[in-house]
């Protein structure tokens, strides 16, 4: 497997330690899930907002993944932007929590510039 492949993975599982955060607290209803994290507050509202934002980046990465692996585009450029892109993520995410949103803003941008990048190196 290759190591786009591994990162697609790993941003398929990066809501879920978002969603953890989110959720650990004292109170925490599991019967009703979503009104406790909207009446959350602080990092924990972030965690969730960021978990949300990881849930919706996900598709376009993997299917740009995917796209550029099926037309053979050169693959260490292909693990370069996926690798790129989860480093994008995981800072986008300590940003979201951390309250930083200039900082959050402008490694979304980043990431999301990977994803047009994969889209790029398929069609060439």
């Amino acid at each position: 497997m290759t190591l786009a492949y591994w990162c697609v993975l790993i941003a398929a599982i990066l809501p879920y330690p978002l969603a953890l955060i989110a959720k650990i607290a004292s109170g925490y209803n599991n019967r009703a899930p979503r009104d406790f994290l909207a009446g959350s507050e602080g990092y924990r509202k972030r965690a969730n907002w960021a978990q949300m934002n990881a849930f919706e980046a996900f598709p376009p990465f993997a299917a740009a993944v995917v796209i550029a692996h099926q037309v053979k585009a050169e693959q260490g450029m292909i693990d370069m932007l996926a690798a790129t892109f989860i480093a994008m993520r995981l800072l986008h995410a300590a940003f979201y929590i951390a309250d930083k949103a200039t900082l959050r803003s402008i490694v979304w941008a980043a990431g999301f510039g990977c994803v047009i990048g994969l889209f790029v190196v398929a069609a060439a």
